[in-house]
């Protein structure tokens, strides 16, 4: 037997399945797909299902996979969950505070449910279906944008389609979990238009990239009713994370999941049969901001540990953005990644990554930190001095100001921070809540809060 390492949420995990299965399940528990992603099956006959809990295919496996049939544009849909947790959302706070999980930007131009739905384009899965409910609205505007098939360039037909949480006359409340939502939602799945035979559940705040396919192939020909993609533990239990982050599973020789553990709770599988997929390779969770922070920082090295932003076999697909080119004037810039759009005047910065739009002043460094950016362009006068803006922050425009120093921080979208600014947390500060004061603290790292004015002088 072989301890493997899980995800101890459903919700975060990968499922396949059969319409059928999910229809018997109608009393599922609201919150037993907590960590899971989940494919299903609409056929009549055997269900067959996959739950996989990873994000990550092992590639020394998958090179040789046969030929899918029927294919996953044909037979296959995605189901996607634009929100974690609420514990979850809890730990990414304040990143969580007006955006829901999926919606929180990386890597300077785009944000963390485009890698789940690239996965699922360059899969030729071609019918998407996000699950949204919690600060949804940036995320559902994205969606809807970013996903509509035309600003595809080469991938014609595909759709994401947005259901947002809703209440009816039978059901009063909103979702209570992604197995509840997708409860809710079998009407959609069951539609005699829809001809997709199996459905993967994704989470969408997770960072991978994983070929479905190859995910699939190994699930079809084992016939499980359930297949969870696992891991050795030494693979995926990190610092960042700790134990406390995962569930385990015990597999046999022939890697069926013979139990379940979630935190310190032990369960048998149903009666169904449970097959395991063992992957390799780069994933993060994104639990917590110490993990966000990692990630961020590891898209700035030119190293394969991280996750891989410029792979052209495997294409990262956004919003196409209308930005001009940024304006860099006498800048020292190292290790650092840069959005379109920036304003970037005789400033340093080192191993950060700077969102579209930013203003930089002179003199400035910013160094290991994340600069969200902000969306949209505030006129200034001579001086640096506001326009308009509702009498919030007159004169201190939208960006960083002149002679600051930034290290080790978040700086989420539109702050304001003014001349002469120290954010460095001097006094090493694990944990602090300064909302009030527009940032909080989490794990050594300052995250100033969206739309925030920090005046001149002030020392985080």
């Amino acid at each position: 037997m072989l301890n493997l390492s899980l995800m101890n949420n459903i919700t975060h995990a990968t499922i396949i399945t059969r319409i059928s299965t999910l229809s018997q399940q109608r009393s599922i528990h609201p919150t037993k797909l907590h960590s899971s992603y989940c494919i299903a099956s609409s056929s009549s006959s055997t269900a067959a299902s996959f739950i996989s809990n990873s994000l990550q295919y092992d590639e020394q496996k998958c090179n040789n996979v046969l030929p899918l049939c029927p294919p996953l544009s044909q037979s296959v849909a995605a189901i996607v969950f634009g929100d974690g947790s609420k514990e979850s959302s809890k730990r990414l706070y304040p990143l969580t505070k007006r955006r829901s999980e999926g919606a929180i930007p990386i890597a300077a131009n785009y944000r963390l449910i485009d890698a789940v739905i690239s996965n699922c384009i360059n899969s030729n899965i071609s019918k998407i279906y996000a699950l949204t409910q919690f600060n949804s609205t940036s995320l559902n505007s994205h969606l809807s944008r970013a996903y509509s098939g035309a600003g595809l360039v080469g991938k014609q037909g595909f759709d994401v389609e947005v259901i947002a949480a809703y209440q009816s006359r039978e059901d009063q409340g909103w979702f209570q979990g992604t197995a509840d939502a997708v409860r809710r939602c079998l009407w959609v799945l069951e539609d005699d238009h829809n001809s997709a035979l199996e459905f993967i559940l994704l989470p969408g705040h997770h960072l991978y990239k994983m070929d479905y396919q190859n995910l699939l192939a190994t699930h079809r020909s084992s016939n499980a009713d359930i297949t969870l993609a696992v891991a050795p533990p030494a693979h995926h239990i990190k610092p960042n994370n700790g134990h406390s982050s995962f569930g385990y599973v015990t597999v046999n020789s022939e890697n069926e999941v013979l139990e379940f553990r979630e935190k310190q709770e032990s369960e048998k599988p149903n009666p169904t049969a449970v097959q395991s997929y063992i992957f390799g390779g780069y994933w993060e969770d994104m639990t917590n901001i110490k993990a966000f922070y990692k990630a961020s920082m590891e898209s700035t090295k030119n190293s394969t540990s991280g996750y891989n932003f410029y792979d052209r076999e495997s294409t990262l697909y956004t919003l196409p953005k209308c930005l001009p080119p940024s304006l860099i004037m006498d800048a020292i810039i190292t290790d650092s990644i840069i959005g379109g759009g920036c304003i970037l005047n005789s400033c340093n910065i080192r191993g950060s990554v700077i969102g579209t739009r930013t203003r930089i002043g002179d003199r400035t460094v910013i160094e290991d930190s994340v600069l969200m950016g902000a969306d949209i362009y505030q006129q200034t006068t001579y001086g640096d001095q506001c326009i308009g803006e509702e009498g919030t922050g007159i004169g201190i425009p939208i960006g960083i100001g002149e002679n600051s120093y930034i290290r080790k921080a978040i700086i989420d979208k539109n702050v304001r921070i003014g001349k002469n600014i120290r954010i460095t947390n001097k006094d090493n500060v694990q944990e602090g809540n300064r909302e009030a004061l527009g940032y909080i603290i989490s794990g050594g790292i300052v995250i100033v809060l969206r739309n925030t004015v920090i005046p001149d002088g002030s020392i985080l």
